[in-house]
């Protein structure tokens, strides 16, 4: 696909440095213990091509015999193993590394597993199954926390963002702006569509891209522990806080605290996270003296947060201070110019990950990708390829091979609203017979061009003037689209 001229703030923006351990620094050592052969062989594989160097073991008592010859860097534990548990494979370790950062993954998420894994000083609790990416954005994380693998500006991983489409220029335009700048940000926009990407985007091109991107999911963490999580705890402040515990704010200190889905926060906390915006001080659970700490705040949410502002689901207060600057990430049925780049860099990446050969999409498949609706965004779209990695049997992607969800709904097309369609059909039927009932002719030689023409107008409305977008969306090529503007005396 014929690549359009980018913006400096959108090529900032797209740019992607992978991740490398320069020679001076040996790779972050990660041990992984986990009695799923299976788990073990994928963080293996996907940990090693970040540039880690990591060991697995079948249970905890392997782990703990190991952990005479020295520790890791990280440590990776299920929760439930034959023998001893994860959480007591944790107790044990932090008493001889009282520093060592564990995250604790497992298959089984409940509400008393979280609170154990967080009151036992875990540095993360990860249900299965997990997103490989955000399991190596966390060992970086645990790494930098633990000393063991500084943070400059070129080790940074910044994550692709693709997009040509009209709608996400304006994005990369907004990132260009706002990344020098300390603003607080909200990103909003449907679930799927890459809001955390852009957060990331414009940390890694702000001056503080050196420090810390520290991301919270506020709709992920229960209730009972959302201010330990954020503020952190001292040893002792209630059952089971065996040792100190720092909170989100204090390890996003000198960087960025992206919190996810913020319209989801309970509103009892949101006083607290008003207090801290306004000053920057808190105290942690149990504490008596108050912190303070540099960070910057970007936060997100798929929600209407002026709805729920009237609804007094959200203070008001908190809401104008977060919304000093809004990026809204438009859907991907709002950017289908960007669907073939796209899948191939998804379908690419899922290639990598999954070990299989890559894949090409048929002419006829992208054309019914790029007509389906995309209810789950982005996010869709990349597991789709890696479904497709997977599943489909030949190099080349067929329409047989699609999922059946998706092949049959890209085969319809986008859904057209009822109302809308007999609206419109409904007026040219009254003006059709009230022409004929008065003895007109060439109707059609006076409705066909009056009907383009408020087709034309509307999509070149939509897409900013770009004739070669507007003119897919109306389903032309663009020479033809040029034709009918030179036809109709339209100027764009």
């Amino acid at each position: 696909m014929k690549q359009t001229e980018r913006s400096p703030a959108a090529s900032a923006a797209v740019d992607t440095a992978a991740t490398r351990q320069s020679p001076s620094n040996p790779p972050t050592l990660v041990w992984v213990a986990d009695d799923d052969e299976s788990i073990r062989w994928v963080l293996e594989r996907s940990l090693g091509r970040e540039g880690m160097s990591v060991q697995s073991f079948p249970g905890a008592a392997e782990l703990l015999d190991a952990l005479g010859d020295g520790a890791p860097d990280v440590l990776i534990s299920d929760i439930r193993m034959p023998g001893v548990d994860g959480l007591t494979l944790m107790q044990r370790v932090q008493s001889q590394h009282p520093q060592l950062p564990v995250i604790i993954t497992t298959a089984h998420s409940d509400l008393d597993a979280a609170l154990a894994a967080y009151r036992g000083g875990a540095f993360e609790y990860l249900p299965k199954p997990f997103d490989l990416e955000t399991v190596a954005e966390l060992v970086r994380r645990a790494a930098i926390r633990h000393g063991a693998a500084p943070a400059p500006a070129d080790s940074k991983r910044q994550p692709a963002i693709i997009g040509e489409a009209p709608a996400m220029q304006e994005v990369f335009r907004a990132i260009g702006r706002l990344a020098a700048n300390p603003i607080t940000v909200l990103i909003t926009g449907e679930s799927g569509t890459g809001k955390e990407r852009i957060a990331q985007a414009l940390h890694a091109n702000s001056p503080r891209a050196t420090g810390p991107f520290i991301a919270v999911n506020t709709a992920a963490i229960p209730k009972d522990l959302m201010e330990s999580e954020f503020f952190g705890h001292e040893r002792g402040a209630f059952t089971g806080a065996q040792t100190q515990r720092k909170g989100r704010f204090e390890q996003a200190d000198g960087g960025t605290l992206f919190l996810d889905e913020i319209g989801d926060m309970p509103i009892d906390l949101q006083t607290r996270l008003l207090r801290v915006l306004q000053d920057g001080q808190f105290y942690r659970v149990g504490g008596v003296a108050p912190l303070r700490v540099e960070v910057r705040v970007i936060a997100a949410t798929h929600q209407d947060l002026e709805r729920l502002v009237a609804a007094g689901r959200f203070r008001e207060d908190l809401y104008h201070r977060i919304n000093v600057f809004r990026i809204r990430v438009p859907p991907l049925r709002e950017r289908r110019l960007d669907i073939p780049a796209l899948m191939q860099h998804f379908l690419t990446a899922a290639a990598a990950e999954l070990g299989g050969p890559p894949k090409r999409l048929a002419a006829p498949v992208l054309q019914k990708l790029i007509a389906y609706h995309w209810p789950g965004n982005v996010r869709q779209l990349e597991n789709l390829c890696r479904w497709l990695i997977v599943m489909a049997p030949g190099p080349e992607v067929l329409a047989c091979d699609l999922p059946p969800e998706i092949g049959a709904a890209a085969a319809a097309g986008p859904p057209l609203p009822h109302a809308a369609a007999g609206d419109w059909a409904e007026g040219l039927r009254r003006w059709a017979q009230a022409q004929l009932d008065a003895g007109t002719g060439n109707l059609l030689e006076r409705a066909v061009p009056a009907f383009e023409r408020a087709l034309i107008e509307t999509a070149l409305a939509a897409c900013n003037g770009q004739r070669q977008e507007a003119a897919r969306r109306l389903g032309w090529g663009r020479n033809t689209l040029t034709r009918k503007l030179k036809r109709l005396g339209i100027k764009d």
